[in-house]
């Protein structure tokens, strides 16, 4: 059962007297349950389909769906990770985090909130910054409270714009095993339904069932690749395969025919 539908998206801006298509024409959908990575160059408006996903922006043609309904604008069924860091500069990493958990889950107490909060901030590695407020943490920590707030709603979606991006290597690889951790649940539990924007390859072959890979200029989805490999994923053991070299192969050498097609034809040997 699809849990999204993007049905024909286009997206148009009007810069002063000129108009600008950031998307065309996109349609693809994801599965309830399903992890979803969406990659491709700078431009190919990945940032601006994730805000359309969210209910920031309306399409300009087109429509694109959640549950079968029309998006009308935002809701609690979505927690969203911005490229930057989104947070509340007059309040601490903790009382940030108490907010999402206020927003998309009313029944809980005030105890209940600060007990998942310091959870979950505990989780991402900042136990003991939790009543630091945003301008007394670096812009990796910045993110990581951020990243905290999203995973604590406990939403049915989760959009993930670069979350990763200005982390540093170690503290990628620890918050990637966490998204996938707690995505995987249990098996008790509904598994969310992931919609990830990244540049890295790597990144979206570890974590995601199915990669959508848009072409720039404007945004179109190029191809659609589905990730055969088995969950749960042991990173060490699956960049050793070939499969995993074949698969990575592939996506370079279609990221980089994509960029050949746009500049003129050239061909492109990987």
């Amino acid at each position: 059962m699809n849990k999204i539908e993007v049905d024909h998206l286009t997206m148009r801006y009007k810069e002063k007297n000129n108009r600008f298509t950031a998307l065309e024409d996109v349609t693809f959908s994801v599965e309830n349950g399903e992890f979803v990575s969406i990659i491709g160059s700078s431009g190919c408006g990945k940032s601006t389909l994730l805000s359309v996903l969210e209910g920031i922006n309306p399409p300009s043609e087109g429509i694109v769906k959640i549950d079968g309904k029309e998006i009308t604008g935002t809701g609690t069924d979505r927690g969203v990770v911005f490229q930057h860091y989104s947070l509340f500069p007059w309040l601490t990493a903790r009382k940030n985090v108490e907010f999402g958990i206020k927003q998309a889950r009313q029944d809980l107490s005030k105890a209940e909130r600060v007990k998942i909060a310091d959870s979950f901030l505990d989780k991402v590695g900042l136990k003991e910054f939790k009543n630091k407020y945003p301008a007394q943490l670096s812009g990796g920590m910045q993110q990581r409270v951020a990243i905290a707030r999203a995973l604590a709603m406990d939403t049915e979606i989760l959009l993930m714009d670069e979350p990763f991006g200005a982390i540093d290597a170690k503290n990628r690889t620890i918050l990637q095993d966490l998204l996938l951790k707690l995505w995987e649940g249990n098996g008790t539990q509904e598994k969310k339904t992931v919609v990830f924007v990244t540049h890295d390859i790597d990144e979206a072959i570890l974590l995601s069932d199915r990669i959508v890979m848009l072409s720039a200029n404007p945004g179109k989805v190029y191809k659609e690749i589905k990730v055969p490999f088995n969950r749960p994923r042991n990173r060490l053991e699956l960049v050793q395969t070939k499969e995993y070299g074949s698969i990575r192969n592939k996506l370079v050498s279609l990221f980089y025919s994509d960029v050949a097609d746009r500049i003129g034809g050239s061909e492109v040997v990987i």
